[in-house]
Protein backbone atom coordinates (compact mmCIF):
# COMPACT_ATOMS: atom_id res chain seq x y z
CA UNK A 1 0.00 0.00 0.00
CA UNK A 2 0.95 3.67 -0.43
CA UNK A 3 3.43 5.40 1.92
CA UNK A 4 1.71 8.65 2.27
CA UNK A 5 3.47 12.02 2.62
CA UNK A 6 0.77 14.30 1.54
CA UNK A 7 -2.82 14.28 2.94
CA UNK A 8 -4.88 14.94 -0.55
CA UNK A 9 -5.32 11.71 -3.05
CA UNK A 10 -3.74 12.78 -5.72
CA UNK A 11 -4.88 9.52 -8.19
CA UNK A 12 -8.14 7.78 -8.21
CA UNK A 13 -8.59 4.64 -9.67
CA UNK A 14 -11.95 3.60 -11.17
CA UNK A 15 -12.50 0.15 -11.52
CA UNK A 16 -15.57 -1.06 -13.03
CA UNK A 17 -16.69 -5.36 -12.23
CA UNK A 18 -19.18 -7.34 -12.65
CA UNK A 19 -19.24 -11.26 -12.66
CA UNK A 20 -15.22 -10.87 -11.90
CA UNK A 21 -15.54 -13.53 -9.83
CA UNK A 22 -12.33 -15.62 -11.04
CA UNK A 23 -10.30 -12.24 -11.88
CA UNK A 24 -11.33 -9.40 -8.92
CA UNK A 25 -8.77 -10.40 -6.81
CA UNK A 26 -5.80 -10.47 -9.22
CA UNK A 27 -7.16 -6.78 -9.79
CA UNK A 28 -7.39 -5.63 -6.16
CA UNK A 29 -3.70 -6.88 -5.27
CA UNK A 30 -2.67 -4.89 -8.14
CA UNK A 31 -4.47 -1.83 -6.34
CA UNK A 32 -3.15 -2.52 -2.78
CA UNK A 33 0.01 -3.58 -3.74
CA UNK A 34 1.13 0.17 -5.24
CA UNK A 35 4.19 1.88 -3.84
CA UNK A 36 3.91 5.90 -4.29
CA UNK A 37 4.84 9.11 -2.67
CA UNK A 38 1.17 10.19 -2.57
CA UNK A 39 -2.03 9.19 -1.50
CA UNK A 40 -4.91 7.25 -4.29
CA UNK A 41 -7.95 6.15 -3.63
CA UNK A 42 -9.36 2.99 -5.28
CA UNK A 43 -13.29 3.75 -6.63
CA UNK A 44 -15.38 0.10 -7.22
CA UNK A 45 -18.50 0.28 -9.16
CA UNK A 46 -19.78 -3.41 -8.75
CA UNK A 47 -22.92 -3.48 -11.00
CA UNK A 48 -25.08 -5.90 -9.36
CA UNK A 49 -22.72 -8.62 -9.55
CA UNK A 50 -24.56 -12.42 -8.96
CA UNK A 51 -21.45 -14.23 -8.33
CA UNK A 52 -18.97 -13.65 -5.31
CA UNK A 53 -17.43 -10.59 -6.94
CA UNK A 54 -19.14 -8.34 -4.25
CA UNK A 55 -18.05 -10.37 -1.54
CA UNK A 56 -14.43 -10.77 -2.25
CA UNK A 57 -14.74 -6.59 -2.64
CA UNK A 58 -15.69 -6.60 0.79
CA UNK A 59 -13.11 -8.87 2.19
CA UNK A 60 -11.06 -6.45 0.82
CA UNK A 61 -12.69 -3.49 1.86
CA UNK A 62 -12.78 -4.69 5.64
CA UNK A 63 -8.67 -4.73 5.18
CA UNK A 64 -8.50 -1.12 3.35
CA UNK A 65 -11.22 0.59 4.56
CA UNK A 66 -9.21 3.91 3.91
CA UNK A 67 -8.03 2.68 -0.15
CA UNK A 68 -11.26 0.17 -1.41
CA UNK A 69 -14.26 2.59 -1.75
CA UNK A 70 -17.01 0.66 -3.30
CA UNK A 71 -20.33 0.98 -4.23
CA UNK A 72 -22.60 -2.36 -4.82
CA UNK A 73 -25.48 -1.94 -7.16
CA UNK A 74 -28.71 -3.79 -6.26
CA UNK A 75 -29.71 -3.54 -9.90
CA UNK A 76 -27.44 -3.69 -13.12
CA UNK A 77 -26.97 0.00 -14.35
CA UNK A 78 -24.85 -0.39 -17.61
CA UNK A 79 -28.26 -2.10 -18.34
CA UNK A 80 -31.05 0.67 -18.30
CA UNK A 81 -28.08 2.88 -20.11
CA UNK A 82 -26.13 4.77 -17.22
CA UNK A 83 -22.91 5.97 -17.51
CA UNK A 84 -21.18 4.56 -14.65
CA UNK A 85 -18.16 6.94 -14.46
CA UNK A 86 -19.85 10.01 -14.91
CA UNK A 87 -22.91 9.34 -12.37
CA UNK A 88 -21.55 6.94 -9.93
CA UNK A 89 -17.73 7.54 -10.08
CA UNK A 90 -17.24 11.66 -10.58
CA UNK A 91 -19.18 13.17 -7.97
CA UNK A 92 -17.12 11.42 -5.17
CA UNK A 93 -13.42 11.63 -7.78
CA UNK A 94 -10.90 13.13 -5.44
CA UNK A 95 -8.03 12.37 -7.24
CA UNK A 96 -5.88 14.79 -9.80
CA UNK A 97 -5.70 12.07 -11.78
CA UNK A 98 -7.96 8.81 -12.84
CA UNK A 99 -6.44 5.69 -13.63
CA UNK A 100 -8.14 2.51 -15.76
CA UNK A 101 -8.31 -0.98 -14.71
CA UNK A 102 -11.58 -3.30 -15.17
CA UNK A 103 -12.58 -5.82 -12.71
CA UNK A 104 -11.23 -8.74 -15.23
CA UNK A 105 -7.88 -7.48 -15.91
CA UNK A 106 -5.17 -6.35 -13.35
CA UNK A 107 -1.76 -4.48 -12.63
CA UNK A 108 1.49 -6.46 -12.50
CA UNK A 109 3.93 -3.57 -11.54
CA UNK A 110 3.74 -2.17 -7.62
CA UNK A 111 5.33 1.16 -9.68
CA UNK A 112 3.06 1.78 -12.22
CA UNK A 113 1.09 4.87 -10.82
CA UNK A 114 3.97 6.28 -9.04
CA UNK A 115 5.47 6.46 -12.74
CA UNK A 116 2.86 7.70 -14.51
CA UNK A 117 2.16 9.54 -12.20
CA UNK A 118 5.68 11.32 -12.24
CA UNK A 119 5.77 11.07 -16.20
CA UNK A 120 2.24 13.01 -16.43
CA UNK A 121 3.87 15.88 -13.64
CA UNK A 122 7.01 16.47 -16.18
CA UNK A 123 4.29 16.83 -19.07
CA UNK A 124 2.06 19.60 -18.10
CA UNK A 125 1.21 20.39 -21.56
CA UNK A 126 -0.06 16.63 -21.77
CA UNK A 127 -3.59 15.01 -20.60
CA UNK A 128 -2.90 11.28 -20.93
CA UNK A 129 -0.65 8.45 -20.78
CA UNK A 130 -0.13 4.50 -21.57
CA UNK A 131 2.17 1.68 -21.13
CA UNK A 132 2.78 -1.46 -22.83
CA UNK A 133 0.35 -4.62 -21.46
CA UNK A 134 0.51 -8.23 -21.87
CA UNK A 135 -2.42 -9.36 -24.05
CA UNK A 136 -3.57 -13.15 -22.24
CA UNK A 137 -6.24 -15.67 -23.12
CA UNK A 138 -8.69 -15.47 -20.11
CA UNK A 139 -9.75 -19.20 -20.08
CA UNK A 140 -6.02 -20.19 -20.29
CA UNK A 141 -3.66 -17.11 -19.20
CA UNK A 142 -2.06 -18.44 -22.35
CA UNK A 143 0.31 -15.39 -24.04
CA UNK A 144 -1.36 -13.58 -26.97
CA UNK A 145 1.46 -10.68 -27.31
CA UNK A 146 1.65 -7.24 -25.89
CA UNK A 147 -0.30 -4.41 -26.78
CA UNK A 148 2.87 -2.26 -27.55
CA UNK A 149 2.82 0.39 -30.25
CA UNK A 150 6.24 1.71 -29.74
CA UNK A 151 9.29 0.06 -28.09
CA UNK A 152 10.66 3.13 -26.56
CA UNK A 153 9.09 6.61 -24.47
CA UNK A 154 7.30 8.88 -26.84
CA UNK A 155 4.29 11.08 -27.81
CA UNK A 156 1.80 9.62 -29.79
CA UNK A 157 0.03 12.62 -32.28
CA UNK A 158 -3.88 13.19 -32.09
CA UNK A 159 -3.68 11.75 -35.49
CA UNK A 160 -1.62 8.72 -34.59
CA UNK A 161 -4.51 7.90 -31.92
CA UNK A 162 -7.33 8.20 -34.21
CA UNK A 163 -5.84 6.28 -36.97
CA UNK A 164 -4.98 3.81 -34.08
CA UNK A 165 -8.51 2.66 -32.99
CA UNK A 166 -9.69 1.91 -30.10
CA UNK A 167 -7.12 -1.27 -29.45
CA UNK A 168 -4.47 1.33 -30.01
CA UNK A 169 -3.56 0.70 -26.35
CA UNK A 170 -4.95 -1.20 -23.23
CA UNK A 171 -7.41 0.12 -20.95
CA UNK A 172 -5.96 -0.97 -17.55
CA UNK A 173 -2.78 1.04 -18.68
CA UNK A 174 -4.84 4.86 -19.31
CA UNK A 175 -4.01 8.01 -16.33
CA UNK A 176 -5.12 11.35 -17.39
CA UNK A 177 -5.76 14.35 -16.22
CA UNK A 178 -9.51 14.32 -14.10
CA UNK A 179 -10.57 17.46 -16.11
CA UNK A 180 -10.65 14.96 -18.67
CA UNK A 181 -13.76 13.55 -17.10
CA UNK A 182 -15.21 17.40 -16.02
CA UNK A 183 -15.19 19.01 -19.61
CA UNK A 184 -16.34 15.97 -21.56
CA UNK A 185 -16.95 17.01 -25.35
CA UNK A 186 -20.26 15.61 -26.90
CA UNK A 187 -18.33 12.68 -28.70
CA UNK A 188 -17.52 11.51 -25.35
CA UNK A 189 -21.13 11.52 -23.80
CA UNK A 190 -22.61 9.93 -27.13
CA UNK A 191 -19.93 7.33 -27.19
CA UNK A 192 -18.24 6.81 -23.70
CA UNK A 193 -15.77 4.12 -25.06
CA UNK A 194 -12.13 3.68 -24.21
CA UNK A 195 -11.43 4.77 -27.88
CA UNK A 196 -13.56 8.18 -27.46
CA UNK A 197 -11.58 9.09 -24.19
CA UNK A 198 -8.13 8.31 -25.93
CA UNK A 199 -9.29 10.65 -28.86
CA UNK A 200 -10.33 13.36 -26.25
CA UNK A 201 -7.13 12.77 -24.21
CA UNK A 202 -4.92 13.57 -27.41
CA UNK A 203 -6.57 16.54 -28.67
CA UNK A 204 -4.61 18.86 -26.69
CA UNK A 205 -0.66 17.75 -27.18
CA UNK A 206 -1.07 13.85 -27.85
CA UNK A 207 -0.38 10.73 -25.90
CA UNK A 208 2.57 10.27 -24.08
CA UNK A 209 3.18 6.80 -24.00
CA UNK A 210 5.89 4.66 -21.71
CA UNK A 211 7.27 1.42 -22.92
CA UNK A 212 7.36 -0.30 -19.31
CA UNK A 213 4.76 -3.14 -19.14
CA UNK A 214 2.83 -2.53 -16.13
CA UNK A 215 -0.29 -5.03 -16.85
CA UNK A 216 -1.98 -7.86 -17.94
CA UNK A 217 -5.27 -7.72 -19.91
CA UNK A 218 -7.64 -10.69 -20.45
CA UNK A 219 -8.71 -11.23 -23.83
CA UNK A 220 -12.42 -12.77 -24.66
CA UNK A 221 -13.65 -12.85 -21.01
CA UNK A 222 -17.27 -13.91 -20.62
CA UNK A 223 -19.30 -10.66 -20.40
CA UNK A 224 -16.98 -8.23 -21.94
CA UNK A 225 -17.20 -6.18 -25.03
CA UNK A 226 -14.88 -8.34 -27.08
CA UNK A 227 -17.05 -11.60 -26.54
CA UNK A 228 -20.30 -9.13 -27.25
CA UNK A 229 -18.89 -7.94 -30.37
CA UNK A 230 -18.82 -11.47 -31.75
CA UNK A 231 -22.81 -10.81 -32.21
CA UNK A 232 -23.09 -9.47 -36.03
CA UNK A 233 -25.97 -7.37 -34.84
CA UNK A 234 -24.33 -5.74 -31.87
CA UNK A 235 -20.91 -5.67 -34.06
CA UNK A 236 -22.77 -3.18 -36.26
CA UNK A 237 -24.30 -1.40 -34.11
CA UNK A 238 -21.22 -0.55 -32.40
CA UNK A 239 -20.00 0.16 -35.65
CA UNK A 240 -22.62 2.72 -36.39
CA UNK A 241 -21.66 4.32 -32.75
CA UNK A 242 -18.61 4.68 -33.08
CA UNK A 243 -18.48 5.89 -36.79
CA UNK A 244 -20.80 8.80 -36.03
CA UNK A 245 -18.33 9.39 -32.51
CA UNK A 246 -15.71 10.09 -35.18
CA UNK A 247 -18.23 12.49 -36.90
CA UNK A 248 -18.81 14.11 -34.46
CA UNK A 249 -15.05 14.17 -33.49
CA UNK A 250 -14.89 15.90 -36.83
CA UNK A 251 -17.26 18.72 -36.00
CA UNK A 252 -15.69 19.92 -32.84
CA UNK A 253 -12.55 20.06 -34.02
CA UNK A 254 -13.65 21.96 -37.33
CA UNK A 255 -12.35 19.12 -39.77
CA UNK A 256 -8.63 18.87 -38.49
CA UNK A 257 -8.63 15.31 -38.81
CA UNK A 258 -11.01 15.26 -41.86
CA UNK A 259 -8.05 12.73 -43.55
CA UNK A 260 -7.31 10.31 -41.11
CA UNK A 261 -11.18 10.23 -39.45
CA UNK A 262 -12.05 9.52 -42.88
CA UNK A 263 -9.57 6.00 -42.92
CA UNK A 264 -10.26 5.45 -39.62
CA UNK A 265 -14.21 4.98 -40.39
CA UNK A 266 -13.07 2.88 -43.34
CA UNK A 267 -10.69 0.83 -41.18
CA UNK A 268 -13.91 -0.09 -38.96
CA UNK A 269 -15.96 -1.35 -42.07
CA UNK A 270 -12.77 -3.62 -43.33
CA UNK A 271 -12.73 -5.36 -40.01
CA UNK A 272 -16.57 -5.47 -39.52
CA UNK A 273 -16.77 -7.16 -43.11
CA UNK A 274 -13.80 -9.13 -42.30
CA UNK A 275 -15.10 -10.87 -38.91
CA UNK A 276 -18.28 -11.02 -40.36
CA UNK A 277 -16.83 -13.08 -42.95
CA UNK A 278 -18.06 -10.84 -45.93
CA UNK A 279 -15.17 -11.00 -47.97
CA UNK A 280 -16.53 -9.63 -51.03
CA UNK A 281 -17.12 -6.19 -49.96
CA UNK A 282 -13.59 -6.03 -48.89
CA UNK A 283 -12.85 -5.89 -52.74
CA UNK A 284 -15.01 -3.09 -53.23
CA UNK A 285 -14.84 0.50 -53.12
CA UNK A 286 -12.39 2.18 -51.35
CA UNK A 287 -11.86 -1.13 -49.13
CA UNK A 288 -9.78 -2.57 -51.74
CA UNK A 289 -7.10 -0.47 -51.11
CA UNK A 290 -6.98 -1.52 -47.60
CA UNK A 291 -7.20 -5.21 -48.82
CA UNK A 292 -4.20 -4.30 -51.12
CA UNK A 293 -2.03 -2.85 -48.19
CA UNK A 294 -2.49 -6.09 -45.81
CA UNK A 295 0.48 -8.43 -45.78
CA UNK A 296 0.77 -11.59 -48.26
CA UNK A 297 0.27 -14.20 -45.06
CA UNK A 298 -2.96 -12.49 -44.79
CA UNK A 299 -4.25 -12.44 -47.93
CA UNK A 300 -3.45 -16.00 -48.67
CA UNK A 301 -5.79 -16.84 -45.28
CA UNK A 302 -8.75 -14.44 -46.25
CA UNK A 303 -8.43 -16.05 -50.02
CA UNK A 304 -8.44 -19.84 -48.31
CA UNK A 305 -11.14 -18.73 -45.55
CA UNK A 306 -13.48 -17.12 -48.91
CA UNK A 307 -12.88 -20.09 -51.32
CA UNK A 308 -11.76 -22.95 -48.99
CA UNK A 309 -13.43 -22.85 -46.35
CA UNK A 310 -13.51 -26.58 -45.54
CA UNK A 311 -9.40 -26.29 -45.58
CA UNK A 312 -9.54 -24.24 -42.04
CA UNK A 313 -11.68 -26.42 -40.61
CA UNK A 314 -9.99 -29.37 -41.24
CA UNK A 315 -6.74 -27.73 -39.94
CA UNK A 316 -8.41 -26.47 -36.96
CA UNK A 317 -9.99 -29.88 -36.28
CA UNK A 318 -6.13 -31.14 -36.73
CA UNK A 319 -4.95 -28.92 -34.97
CA UNK A 320 -7.85 -29.44 -31.45
CA UNK A 321 -6.74 -33.22 -31.79
CA UNK A 322 -3.02 -32.47 -31.23
CA UNK A 323 -3.77 -30.38 -28.29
Amino acid sequence: MCETKHKEVAVSVICNTYNHGPYIKDALEGFVSQKTNFNYEVLIHDDASTDNTADIIREYERKYPELIKPIYQKENQYSKGVNITSTFHLPRLKGRYVALCEGDDYWTDSGKLQRQFDAMEAHPELDICAHTVSKVQASNSQFLCNIAPSDKETVFSTEEVIAGGGGFVATNSLFYRRELLENQPEFLKYCPLDYSLQIHGALRGGMLYLPDNMAIYRFLVAGSWTRRIENKEYADAQRYIIKRMLDMVNEETENRYASVIHKAKLQLDFMYYQNADDYKELHTGELRNLYNEQPMSWKLKIYIKEHFPWLLKLYRKCMKEKQ
